[in-house]
């Protein structure tokens, strides 16, 4: 079965880029040269940093790699962005350093891509240089797209918190439940339709405000008998917001490797790291708790 379902990524990318408008990869930002390297050539793409530093992770996630070709793939496949792959936290400045804290020839820094893919797990360490120019990286319009342990990280950091719109506040509920849409129209969750049933390791989203985030879909306690949750509880899983210029996404899902292979879970990554990078224009729209509305899934 995996290797079934891993085959429908090959078409993913472009199958979705030709059924929208998205504008010309060529366009835009795009034309900025790589910079650093010697020979560096002009970048027609826009760049994705997809950073995974999990060194300080109570539990090394197996997904981390897979998800995180993943991303490459999707990029790859629909031309519309290059992807620098780093497990690390070195390049977090915006002139990128070597271990030994010198300046690094080349490579990805966050002067020369266009968003982020993270997925650190507890408190990366970085310096406070390099947290006031990652805030300064969003704030000034650029993308940053969080999954699953990227809730988890930073805990010592507010500001962090502040940026990705919610603190880890622990496991929520491991096993078959089900998801509802708040937001069933926006790009990066209206494949799921109104309602999902799925199977994963939910983690509770923290000190969430629904005056700052815009959520597009949440866990139903219901789904989940003797699971101690409340009836009326209000569980975020995915939310968009926005942070100065910057545009922010979290999605709780995914803690397998195998839920990588989902085809919606990857429809959903596209669409986040699009959303994130000003391809799609769908506005943040902060909201309360919504009941599911009926829409057939695409």
């Amino acid at each position: 079965m995996r290797g079934t379902s891993v085959m429908l990524i090959v078409g993913i990318g472009v199958a979705l880029m030709l059924a929208s408008d998205t504008p010309s990869a060529g366009g835009g930002e795009g034309g900025q040269g790589r910079g650093g390297g010697r020979g560096a050539q002009p970048r027609v793409r826009k760049a994705i940093l997809a950073w995974a530093d999990t060194r300080n992770g109570q539990a090394q996630h197996a997904f981390t790699s897979h998800a995180l070709a993943l991303i490459e793939r999707l990029g790859y496949e629909s031309g519309l962005w290059d992807t620098y792959i780093r497990t690390d936290s070195h390049v977090i400045f915006n002139q990128a350093q070597k271990t030994d804290g010198t300046p690094a020839s080349g490579g990805p820094s966050l002067s020369n891509v266009d968003g982020i893919f993270f997925l650190g797990h507890r408190d990366v360490p970085i310096n406070d240089q390099q947290k006031a120019e990652l805030l300064a990286f969003v704030r000034s319009g650029k993308g940053f797209v969080a999954a699953h342990t990227g809730l988890t990280a930073f805990e010592s950091w507010p500001e962090f918190a502040e940026m990705l719109g919610a603190t880890y506040g622990g496991h929520l509920y491991t096993g078959p439940g089900r998801m509802i849409s708040e937001q069933p129209s926006h790009p990066i969750v209206k494949h799921w339709g109104s309602a999902v049933d799925f199977n994963d390791e939910f983690y509770r989203a923290s000190a969430l405000s629904r005056d700052k985030v815009d959520v597009l879909l949440r866990f139903d306690p219901a789904s989940a008998p003797g699971s101690g949750l409340p009836a009326d509880g209000d569980f975020p899983l995915v939310w968009t917001k926005t942070y100065g210029q910057g545009r922010v996404v979290y999605s709780s899902l995914s803690h397998s490797t195998e839920a990588w292979d989902v085809r919606n879970v990857q429809i959903m990554m596209f669409e986040a790291i699009k959303w994130s990078l000003g391809l799609t224009d769908t506005p943040v729209q902060p909201h309360a708790k919504r009941d599911p509305v009926s829409v057939t899934p695409r």
